[in-house]
């Protein structure tokens, strides 16, 4: 199949999480992404995480989940780009690239003129991104950031966690790193509208993609009820954002997230309880009772019935009577489910310099593409993997390679 982003060329300066998330959705999409690391040390991802794919014939692969999960499909090379000689690698690939992705601190890349202004000169047609915590201008600027400190910063901590008056009431920060994860898709989209403009005018463009951004967008419907109301929603635990009731409830053997967000799942949920005088009972008869004032208290009623039940007699019940719902997975448990294998979402990928010959990687949500699906071609590189392939492209011979890697420049 044709892949949409196969003619584009990424020079990729990012390390981490964020920004490496974006350049990857643009090689799963087809693009030659070639990775710039720093000399010996790379990607400060590579030592992050609790686990790393284990090297054959002993070799220490530096491929952390933390690198694992947003590297693939890339190519490496290393490259100090502090030194003269590092700088002509960077400037001859952009003669011939089409996005650059970096997220130094603010200002860092003009010292040593591989900033948008000097490498626009070099080739007009470029898309150069930068992401960074707070985004290039304003009081904050030169801050570094993390994920943690915008889940905070953004208004996600805020609507996050168990309810007040609850036992253990108070902020929690998500599990993964979605403000990094979505700064990511944030980054990859904005990169394809700057590639549909530069189609339609010839034109590059500068991109500045701040994490901050993203984390205060990201918190949503939930912010919007803040700006019309002007009244902050309280945390619901585990409770739904929409309609209810919605929440865990209890089975015999496990637990399922119910789902009755509308007045006719609710009307089913009752029947199927056998008690359908709870439709109309005033506590709950409203949608904003059930998933506000009410919740708490239905939940209760609801989980002293499902309690007679398996995880899976309730969900024959519930599916029988099209209430939304689903079994609670531990993360063993996700991979088992019918629906994950079908739709390919553990994608076994060849990697030659792992122990087993292959590494288990997450499919991209983009791979159902009917014409231009993502795919993954390449397995998250080795440290420098690509050197001599990248530069001899560039022109470089072999003794002038050999001599750079001997003055530490790559």
């Amino acid at each position: 199949m044709t892949a949409a982003l196969q003619d584009i060329r990424v020079i990729d300066m990012s390390r981490v999480f964020a920004a490496p998330v974006g350049a990857q959705i643009l090689g799963d999409l087809g693009a030659d992404v070639i990775k710039i690391e720093r000399p010996g040390v790379g990607d400060d991802g590579r030592g992050y995480g609790t686990a790393w794919i284990k090297g054959r014939d002993g070799i220490e692969t530096k491929q952390s989940s933390f690198f694992t999960v947003a590297n693939r499909n890339k190519r490496s090379i290393t490259v100090n780009h502090s030194k003269p000689e590092g700088q002509e690698i960077i400037r001859t690939l952009v003669k011939n690239a089409d996005v650059l992705i970096e997220n130094f601190k603010v200002g860092d890349l003009k010292r040593y003129r591989l900033d948008y202004d000097s490498l626009k000169e070099i080739n007009p047609r470029l898309i150069y991104c930068s992401v960074t915590g707070f985004g290039q201008t304003g009081p904050m600027a030169a801050l570094p950031g993390y994920d943690g400190l915008f889940q905070a910063t953004g208004g996600m901590m805020a609507v996050t966690g168990i309810a007040d008056g609850k036992p253990g009431a108070g902020p929690l920060k998500a599990g993964p790193s979605l403000v990094d994860f979505l700064t990511g898709h944030n980054t990859a989209l904005a990169i394809m509208a700057a590639l549909i403009h530069r189609a339609n005018t010839g034109e590059g463009q500068y991109i500045d993609i701040a994490l901050l951004d993203t984390s205060v967008a990201m918190v949503s419907h939930i912010m919007q009820d803040y700006l019309i109301s002007g009244v902050p929603p309280p945390r619901l635990g585990n409770g739904g954002n929409g309609g209810g009731p919605a929440d865990l409830i209890a089975a015999s053997d496990g637990i399922v997230y119910l789902t009755a967000g509308t007045d006719e799942h609710y009307r089913r949920l009752t029947v199927l309880m056998e008690q359908p005088e709870l439709f109309t009972d005033p506590r709950f008869d409203s949608n904003f009772k059930r998933g506000r004032t009410g919740q708490a208290e239905l939940i209760e009623i609801i989980s002293a019935w499902s309690r007679q039940f398996t995880v899976a007699e309730l969900l024959v019940k519930l599916d029988g009577a099209q209430i939304p719902a689903a079994k609670y997975n531990e993360l063993a448990e996700v991979w088992t489910e019918p629906q994950v294998q079908h739709r390919g979402l553990r994608a076994n990928t060849p990697h030659p310099w792992a122990e087993t010959g292959s590494v288990d990687l997450i499919a991209s949500p983009l791979a159902q593409m009917s014409a231009t699906p993502a795919t993954i071609r390449r397995p998250p590189p080795m440290l420098g993997e690509h050197n001599a392939d990248v530069l001899t492209e560039l022109g470089y011979d072999e003794e002038r390679i050999v001599a750079l890697k001997a003055m530490g420049i790559i």
